[in-house]
């Protein structure tokens, strides 16, 4: 079958997406809004279509827009990368009900797996171990919902259910502060992720930051690529990623990587995700999957040479691959280091700093 894959997104990760399928052959369409019609992705693209003006609402995140460029091409599938529309899994369900193929898990998986309190439980049932906490709807009386604060024990973490990027979540030190932070946290939720539903977890106070990269089939069958550790961060960024995470005990380790395969395989997981691990007292505790490929996922190509894009588009193209874990070999050490533009007076991000760019990203392997 002759493929043509519409890449959703721009900047680097599209790059990526047309050197991986350049070399596998397929054909590729790349959208831009007008803002970035000088983009260099655009020059390595088969086919090029405009679909709106600079406004990211009115051009990447405009289903309908990416849909008729879909069509208007004659392309099989639609590679979401990563921001904009990758995890979205009302975009997932009207590929796949516009006859396109979403690179990436079904709309069910991105779904449940999106929502931090079902995953959760999924996690759960699959042998990993999560933050402890209180994973139900919260009780609109707030007698009752202090007690359920005092059980977990203080300090605790209010969490969006629909929250990430280091918002939608805050620290409560005391009982007398916990229903205003709540209110404020639904608040933010539902103006930031049209979602007001809240849950609480211990406070896990002084932790490491180490995701597992995973690969799956999407008919049961999955692997791991070991882990990252991202423990460097700011105002909940990553700054310096490197794989794999050092001084980690190895019967934990062990432990949760066959849990998450498990988890994958139990899903019937299709294409690549990361789940997320707060490491602490030799212990993992689950904090969500992301359901796309990584902003990092280089460090962890370089240590494994699996290509992980075209993994991705192999699964979804129904192209060949074998997924074995024993044919996975992990060398030496790779590091990645972000260098974010801010204002040197405020501390705010800021594009005057840096030409054209919020951040800079490189790669070193060791």
């Amino acid at each position: 079958m002759s493929y043509k894959v519409l890449i959703a997104n721009r900047g680097e990760i599209a790059l990526r997406a047309i050197r991986a399928c350049k070399e596998l052959g397929i054909k590729t369409v790349s959208v831009y809004s007008e803002a970035d019609k000088d983009l260099k992705h655009l020059r390595f693209s088969d086919e090029t279509v405009c679909i709106g003006p600079a406004s990211p609402t009115q051009s990447y995140l405009n289903i309908p827009a990416i849909l008729s460029a879909a069509e208007l091409t004659s392309a099989n599938a639609i590679y979401p990368g990563y921001g904009f529309l990758a995890e979205d899994h009302n975009f997932a369900e009207m590929c796949e009900k516009s006859g396109f193929k979403f690179i990436g898990p079904t709309s069910e998986t991105i779904q449940k797996m999106g929502d931090k309190i079902t995953a959760k439980t999924l996690a759960e049932k699959s042998g990993i171990q999560i933050v402890p906490g209180y994973k139900d709807e919260i009780p609109s009386d707030n007698d009752e919902f202090k007690k359920i604060a005092r059980d977990i024990g203080y300090p605790i973490m209010i969490k969006a259910t629909a929250g990430g990027g280091g918002r939608g979540m805050r620290v409560v030190e005391r009982e007398e502060d916990l229903i205003g932070h709540a209110e404020i946290t639904m608040q933010e939720a539902k103006n930031g992720f049209g979602n007001e539903t809240i849950y609480l977890e211990k406070f896990i106070g002084n932790p490491r930051h180490i995701e597992v990269q995973i690969v799956g089939d999407g008919k049961g069958k999955a692997i791991h690529l070991g882990t990252r550790d991202c423990s460097m961060q700011r105002r909940h960024q990553k700054i310096i990623e490197e794989a794999p995470a050092l001084n980690i005990n190895q019967e934990a380790l062990n432990k949760t990587l066959i849990a998450c395969v498990n988890l994958c395989e139990e899903i019937n997981y299709e294409g690549v995700g990361t789940i997320e691990f707060l490491y602490e007292d030799n212990q993992f505790y689950f904090i969500e999957m992301n359901t796309r490929i990584q902003v990092e996922h280089p460090v962890t190509e370089m240590i494994t040479g699996f290509d992980l894009v075209k993994a991705q588009l192999r699964i979804a193209l129904e192209m060949p691959i074998e997924l074995n874990q024993d044919d996975i070999n992990f060398h030496g050490h790779s590091l990645e280091c972000r260098i974010n533009a801010e204002d040197p007076d405020n501390f705010q991000p800021s594009r005057n700093n840096y030409k054209n760019a919020y951040t800079w990203r490189f790669w070193h392997k060791i």
